[in-house]
Formats: C-alpha cells, structure tokens, sequence
C-alpha cells in the first residue's frame, strides 16, 4: 500500500532534468529543505533535494516520477539518509559521471572531506512457494511492478529456474529499506493468498544467503543468531552445511513468526549479511590495490539478476572470498599451478635484474619461477606459482595487469591465459564428473574453458594435468573449484583410512 512511503527517507535524487533548467529548478520543488545541484557537466542535471518530513518526500516521489519537463522525463528515486553526501548511484545513461568515477568531489559537498562507506549492493534474496508466485507476479504482472514501483527496486522472480521445484528464489535490488518493505508487501501477499487458497501451513520466511557470510551471522556459539531471535521475538533456523553444493553455495535462513516480527528479523539478518559483504570487500581493497583494473563486481557474490546462468540457480562463490578464507581453523594448503604467458612477456614478468619477478613473490607471498623455453620456437612460457589460495589469487591477477599494462593484449582485448593444475590420476574423473557433467557445469559456472585431456599418462607422482583457460577471475574461480573438489576427494579418502584403521587389530606383543 502506498502508505509504506514512510519506511523511505525524506531526500530524493531528481534526475533527466533539462540542462538549461538547472539554475531555475528550484522553483519546480515545493517544500524543500536543502537543494543541491550535484552534477553540471552532463547533458542533464542531478538534484538531491530534502524534504521536511518523509511524507512530504512521498508526495514529491509520486507527482514528478516520470513527470514530462520540456520533452524530458523526471527519474526519482529516494536517496537512504546514509547516502545523502554521496554522488548518484546509479546514473542515468545521459548522465556522464557515474559512480565513483575519477576525479575529486566537487568542493563544498560534504563527500570531499568525509570518505562515506560504499553503499553496498546486496540483493535481498527470498524463497517462496511456487504456488505463490502467480499472486506475487499480479495480473499481466501489476502487483509486482508496483511493489517495485514503490520500493524503487529491481525484483527478479527466478520462475524457470528447478522445473518442478516447491519453491523459486526471488531476487531484490534496492536499498536496504526499499529491500525490507518488499520483503514486507510479498509476505502480506502470500499470507493473503494463503487464506484465499484456504493453505492452511505456515508460511515461514526464507532468506537465502551466501555461505561465506552465514558463519559470521550465526556468531561465536551461535550468540548473534540467539540475540536476533530474542530481539525480534522469532524462530530462526539456517539449511546445514551439508546441503551446500559446488553449484549452490547459499544456505536457506527459515524465520518463523509473525509478518511483523518476521520482517524485523529480515532488517537484522541482512544487516549483519551486507555488513559481512563490506568488510570482505574492504580486506579485498587491501589485497587489490596493487592488482591493476581489480573489478570488485566481477567477483560474483551474488547470483546475476538476469539469471544467464543454466539452472540451478547459482551464485557464484567470491573467488576473492574463497581465496582468502581457508575452512575455520585450518592453514590453507600450498597449491602450484603453472601459467602460461607469452613468450615475448617473459622480461616484462622478470623485470630488470629480476626485480619485478621478486617484488612480485614477495607481495603475493607465493614462489615464482620461469621454467626454460622447450624450445628456440616456443610461443609460450611456463611460469611456476607455488602459494597457498591467497597468494596465487595475488600473484596471477599481478601476471594478468603486467601483460595488460605491457599491451601484450589489445586495448579491447581481455587477458585470457591458461593456467594447468595437476590432479591426483584417480581424482581427475571427480573432476569430470559422471558423463562430463561435472566439467560442463564448472564451465558454466566460471566461463573459463576447462580440459581433462584424455589418455593422458600420469607422471611420475601418479597425477594427471587440468587445463583452465579464461581471464583472471573466470580462471581463479576455476581453480578454487578444482580445489575444492579434491579437498572432497582428500576428505573421503581420510575418512576411508579411519574406518578401515578402526577395524580391531591384531595386537602385536
């Protein structure tokens, strides 16, 4: 209902307004607070503009959403209090300056002397029974569009992923209030429809979430969970573990109580959630800073929104966050993995009097070696990197900008190089899987290429070579899943040799 208007802030950003109106548009906002011109050098102006009151803001949001202003069309969205000081987020395609782009904050705005924190783009993912998600697409789809034409979101209902399944993921984009009221209207629709269908279980909510953030939500023994539930008067329980797969990192957060109570605990567990997710983000910075063009969106942490992806429905484990967080308790072992670069690159890598090529090892932590050429013609080189996830992530995203920055790759070009691991022989049909299925899905899901050759002799040590070919993060997030794969077998093998040395022995005398 419209009156949800009051879970949003009083300022809004007015975008499209037609440049030669910029100076004038103060008249066009009745009852403002605080104007403020953000952006002057595009073809069309940005206004925040503060309201006295929220109601005031909702008014404002439902006359000139859309309204027509000398052939422009007026986009307004709510700005959450946090963001205020910060420029647009997401431009419109005639605005030039986007979000974080270069340049220093115009002076005088109050981003130039307090760095905000990132606004932090965390969909909010729900579960819901299938049977509900004609009553929450509306009639040639109305009630959807305007939960998200309230909310100002992109919800994404995932209705063709699990053909049969009971239930369908739903994927929210918005602000952390604008996720939380339509998390709110889509409960009140099921709990209405419910009793229209006469369904007479209980409809819990569900959130889904990704593993690498679950831990951090449950707390030391389980005290931040506890506190939640006590906090919100609900009954919270998390999937197990074991029910994660390779393609399907999330875990299912079921909250029983109430609508109200339920969407007070949705409020809390995303907060500790995006919470989690920026202070990954921030340790990732650390590392990046000095990897060239690191592009944080790439590393997947959330399911695309436009599911590209064959089913299931997959959100990608963070290479970056897999990379850097080994099982609780655990040192994370040392792997190789040999890259293959042109050639001609190989003094860019080494550096003069090797000093790149040590710099390099010594900031990823990892040992890095050039093997020789195998031959007077050979196109490639064979570069050797021994380290433990972190450093490989580290020290091949460094290989990667170093080609790119040498232009051995053209402007438009992406570095795509390949990378071998070698697997235990009797691992690599794990990696395969049944029928390929296995290879084709890791495909899939990273978009690197990814090669078992047949008939392949194992070497010496009794292992066979994998080949991965993509760009960095398509190849790293392969490589942790090759890795996780055979710390599988690793783990099953250990648990074999338990149980056959728990047989009672002979005992000797």
């Amino acid at each position: 209902s419209p009156d949800q208007g009051w879970r949003m802030s009083r300022k809004l950003q007015i975008r499209n307004i037609p440049p030669h109106l910029q100076w004038e548009v103060g008249s066009y906002f009745k009852n403002y607070l605080c104007l403020k011109l953000l952006n002057t050098d595009t073809e069309t102006a940005v206004v925040n503009v503060t309201y006295g009151n929220k109601d005031q803001a909702r008014q404002a949001i439902e006359k000139l959403n859309g309204f027509q202003l000398e052939n422009y069309s007026l986009k307004v969205a709510y700005i959450p209090d946090e963001m205020a000081a910060q420029q647009p987020p997401q431009q419109h395609p005639q605005g030039r300056r986007g979000f974080g782009q270069r340049g220093p904050p115009r002076q005088g705005s109050p981003g130039a002397t307090t760095r905000q924190k990132p606004q932090s783009d965390v969909p909010l993912r729900m579960l819901v029974p299938t049977q509900f998600v004609g009553a929450i697409i509306g009639k040639e789809g109305a009630t959807i569009r305007n939960i998200t034409k309230q909310t100002q979101s992109k919800i994404d209902i995932h209705r063709k992923e699990n053909a049969g399944a009971a239930e369908k993921p739903i994927t929210i984009h918005s602000t952390p209030e604008g996720c939380s009221t339509a998390c709110k209207i889509i409960m009140e629709i099921m709990q209405k429809e419910a009793q229209d269908t006469k369904f007479t279980e209980e409809i819990p909510l569900k959130i889904l979430a990704h593993n690498n953030f679950v831990g951090r939500l449950i707390g030391k023994e389980g005290r931040n969970l506890k506190k939640i539930e006590q906090d919100t008067d609900t009954k919270i329980t998390i999937s197990p573990l074991q029910d994660l797969t390779l393609y399907n990192p999330e875990r299912t957060i079921t909250v029983k109580g109430s609508i109200e109570t339920c969407a007070k605990a949705e409020e809390e567990i995303m907060k500790k959630i995006r919470e989690s997710y920026e202070n990954d983000i921030a340790a990732m910075n650390l590392q990046a800073h000095l990897i060239p063009g690191l592009n944080l969106n790439a590393l997947g942490l959330f399911p695309p929104s436009s599911s590209g992806i064959p089913p299931p429905a997959v959100s990608v484990a963070s290479a970056a966050a897999a990379a850097s967080y080994p099982p609780f308790g655990q040192q994370p072992e040392s792997e190789t993995v040999h890259l293959f670069i042109p050639a001609l690159a190989v003094g860019a890598i080494i550096g003069k009097q090797g000093q790149h090529i040590k710099q390099l090892s010594r900031f990823a932590g990892a040992s890095i070696k050039i093997a020789p050429a195998e031959g007077p013609d050979a196109k490639l080189r064979m570069v050797i990197i021994t380290g433990p996830p972190e450093a490989q992530f580290k020290a091949q995203g460094r290989i990667y900008g170093k080609l790119k920055e040498e232009n051995f790759f053209g402007p438009k070009e992406e570095v795509k190089l390949e990378a071998h691991i070698k697997v235990p022989s009797y691992a690599a049909g794990r990696v395969i899987g049944k029928g390929g299925k296995t290879v084709n899905e890791l495909q899939n899901l990273t978009s690197a290429e990814v090669v078992v050759p047949r008939d392949q002799t194992p070497d010496e040590n009794d292992q066979v070579v994998v080949k991965i070919t993509g760009h960095f993060y398509a190849c790293q997030l392969a490589q942790r899943k090759i890795q996780e794969i055979l710390a599988q077998v690793r783990r099953q093998q250990q648990q074999q040799k338990t149980l056959q040395s728990g047989q009672p022995q002979p005992r000797r005398k």
